[in-house]
């Protein structure tokens, strides 16, 4: 049997034997409708990602047969949440490749992640003098973290500079690492801006040969490729569900034990104690001592359902086809007149900044709205690194496993529309 192949204008798209992207729209309801009398094409993948019916289906499904809290009762219903709930620890220890569900901690995503580490241990061990290594690519939420952490600490914040292919330059990374003084190095696994899988197991092995802590943020890979936390040999690493097809308000912190150990709470409060005295209080064991409060239930068990989900499809299959969909909008976008991509790294996620001549980012996003077609427009919360790249701000399309090579020249058709619109109105 041939290889099923989809028609993209004269550049035919092979999606593998068992990859159906058909049939994989057909699981997600919110693309099957039409925005401004057009089928909806969903392009902001990187801000959030669609969700399944089965993530939906499983968070009504909390609601409608077992609504209770977790942990603290010994009634069918609470028993029955707890499991649920605990199940997910598991599957995302098994998603993330960590070594134990102690190891893993639900939050509300990477920035409350990235907080508790941050705030929990660097604040914790962190001197006057020492250095906190973080990359001129992350994400706000990678970024500010570690600005409180430094003020708070007396710590100083070195700067991994980006090249021009949007790559990191891993000699200065070396250079800020040389005298010892580094505690902690952040870095993004996938530029959310450039789309740049940077090399997370080559640094963090740089980091821990001259002491530091490897802090990664997963929100950009965990959703489209195969991680592996003990093969990165990261000491930290944070995703959010919202982004790989799960609820909102949910995401994992992966943590070594013992550096969790080693981690203070972020917030005080129920479930997160063993002992409490008028005075002073004792924490739980790991992780539950960072989970105080009723947690996001419902959401969880969303997540536990989209890790399944991903699972079923096969996330090296993932990584393939949206790889070959990425490289078919770069070639497209790239030959568009008076377009201009950010970045050209070799190794990158389906992430794509670029800004049109003659045309304001957030003039082309509610162009392109018109048209039925969802991107994004701004700085994208990387302010620096904006200035990095010499302009305010950008024009972002973000892939899924649910996009199609028709999808990327309908994206190319409104661009060329636009820009044509916007010189009539020059």
């Amino acid at each position: 049997m041939s290889e099923p192949v989809c028609q993209c204008g004269d550049v035919p798209f092979r999606v593998g034997r068992t990859w159906n992207p058909e049939r994989i729209r057909g699981d997600f309801p919110v693309l099957n409708q039409t925005v401004r009398g057009r089928p909806l094409v969903y392009l902001d993948n990187a801000a959030t990602s669609q969700k399944p019916s089965a993530v939906i289906q499983a968070v009504c499904a909390y609601y409608g047969t077992c609504n209770a809290n977790v942990h603290r009762a010994f009634h069918y219903l609470a028993a029955e949440a707890t499991r649920r709930y605990e199940e997910v620890r598991r599957a995302a220890t098994t998603f993330l490749g960590a070594a134990s569900p102690r190891e893993i901690v639900f939050t509300r995503g990477t920035t409350e992640a990235i907080n508790l580490v941050a705030a929990g241990w660097a604040r914790r061990h962190l001197r006057p003098g020492e250095a906190i290594v973080v990359t001129e690519m992350e994400h706000h939420s990678n970024l500010v973290p570690w600005q409180l952490a430094a003020a708070a600490t007396g710590a100083r914040l070195r700067f991994v500079p980006v090249t021009s292919r949007g790559e990191l330059d891993l000699e200065a990374l070396d250079r800020h690492l040389a005298d010892g003084a580094a505690r902690v190095v952040a870095v993004t696994h996938a530029s959310n801006v450039l789309g740049t899988v940077n090399p997370v197991a080559e640094i963090a092995r740089r980091a821990h040969a001259a002491g530091a802590v490897c802090v990664v943020d997963g929100a950009q890979s965990a959703p489209h490729l195969p991680v592996s936390v003990q093969e990165i040999g990261c000491d930290f690493y944070a995703c959010s569900g919202h982004k790989m097809y799960g609820p909102t308000g949910v995401g994992i912190l992966y943590g070594r034990s013992a550096l969790l150990e080693e981690t203070d709470p972020l917030l005080g409060g129920g479930e997160m104690i063993e002992r409490v005295e008028l005075e002073y209080s004792t924490w739980a064991e790991i992780p539950h001592r960072f989970e105080a409060g009723t947690p996001n239930i419902s959401a969880v068990i969303g997540l536990g359902t989209a890790l399944d989900y991903l699972e079923s499809l096969g996330r090296p299959a993932i990584a393939e086809c949206e790889g070959r969909l990425t490289r078919y909008a770069l070639d497209l976008l790239r030959a568009t007149p008076g377009l201009r991509v950010f970045g050209d790294a070799p190794e990158r996620v389906g992430v794509i900044s670029f800004e049109v001549e003659g045309v304001h980012p957030h003039d082309l996003a509610q162009f392109l709205d018109t048209e039925g077609i969802a991107t994004r427009a701004g700085h994208l919360c990387c302010q620096p690194l904006m200035r990095r790249l010499g302009v305010p701000a950008v024009s972002r399309a973000s892939l899924a496993l649910y996009n199609l090579p028709e999808e990327m020249n309908r994206l190319v058709d409104a661009i060329g529309r636009a820009r044509e619109y916007f010189r009539r109105g020059a």
